[in-house]
């Protein structure tokens, strides 16, 4: 497998994933804005995404919705890169010439998920302080945070929380890699189906679709845990002396799924998914077709085409 982890291959599958992603988020911004301000400010009234939008907009400024747009980027940016990286060298040396099962793409997916939750988590961090910064919350609890930018930010949470505050929210994120391996189980294996054993490439609208579909079904598995996963990532929320300040546990992450469940019902676990469904399946339907396009294009350049899709 050594050979094939400094791969041409690999690169331009993790440069167009990354490109993708990114220009598919900065899209779809403000989508994830308002997901992001229902997950974290429990008393804020659950409504529509426009609505919510509104408020934003009403309350904070026009450019409210795009506030922590350059940390985001380049959270995700970095966050895509490894993703896609490690997903297709691992997959391109356990396969060799053998064909991809959903078996195979899901235990990838996990692998490729836990290197990249370890790697890029106080990026993560980081980007849900500085897009929450400056926001009208509902909630009195929250405390608010002052960073110049990125290396401020990550100089203020190692003086005052320690360095384990960069990698808050780094359990439930591991359980999360589901999400992404879900996502690409379920893509590829519809990207099989689709193709029936062709070495043929899928439409612009096949493959909006699929990537839609995926990344459907892997947020609404997933999102109780991404709920609380916004939480302890934005960690400014005033909890009681005797509360742990280790990394979450699996008792940690019980209680918060429990408490949140007892103040705003088991509906609560479920707080922002409408903006996150709108914005997650959107960003991923665009950021797939882009990032189909941009290795298609690469590797026909290259004239490494016909065999680049008979791997897959």
């Amino acid at each position: 497998m050594s050979a094939e982890v400094f791969s041409y291959e690999s690169l331009v599958h993790a440069v167009s994933g990354a490109v993708g992603s990114v220009t598919a988020m900065t899209v779809f911004f403000p989508l994830d804005t308002a997901r992001l301000r229902l997950q974290v400010d429990e008393n804020r009234k659950a409504k529509s995404t426009p609505a919510i939008l509104a408020d934003i907009v009403k309350e904070e400024g026009l450019l409210a919705p795009y506030r922590g747009w350059f940390p985001v980027i380049c959270s995700l940016c970095c966050s895509n890169f490894v993703y896609f990286y490690c997903f297709h060298w691992m997959k391109a040396g356990w396969l060799k010439s053998r064909q991809s099962t959903p078996s195979t793409d899901l235990i990838v997916g996990i692998v490729a998920g836990v290197i990249n939750v370890l790697l890029t988590t106080p990026l993560w961090v980081v980007n849900t302080r500085l897009k929450l910064q400056g926001s009208k919350f509902c909630n009195s609890d929250i405390r608010p945070t002052n960073y110049s930018g990125i290396l401020d930010a990550f100089k203020q949470i190692i003086r005052k929380e320690g360095v384990g505050a960069l990698w808050n929210g780094t359990f439930p994120s591991l359980l999360l890699v589901l999400n992404p391996a879900i996502q690409f189980m379920i893509y590829e294996g519809l990207k099989r189906q689709l193709r029936r054993g062709a070495s043929r490439e899928l439409s612009s609208l096949e493959v909006f679709i699929i990537g839609a579909v995926a990344k459907a079904v892997a947020t609404t598995v997933t999102y109780p845990l991404q709920t609380i996963q916004s939480v302890l990532r934005f960690g400014q929320v005033n909890t009681p002396a005797k509360t742990s300040k280790l990394l979450p546990s699996l008792q940690t992450l019980k209680g918060l799924l429990v408490n949140r469940a007892r103040k705003l019902g088991v509906l609560g676990l479920f707080k922002g998914l409408e903006a996150k469904l709108l914005q997650t399946i959107l960003t991923a339907a665009l950021m797939f077709l882009l990032y189909e396009k941009i290795a298609s294009s690469t590797f026909r350049v290259m004239g490494l085409s016909s065999g680049h899709y008979k791997r897959r």
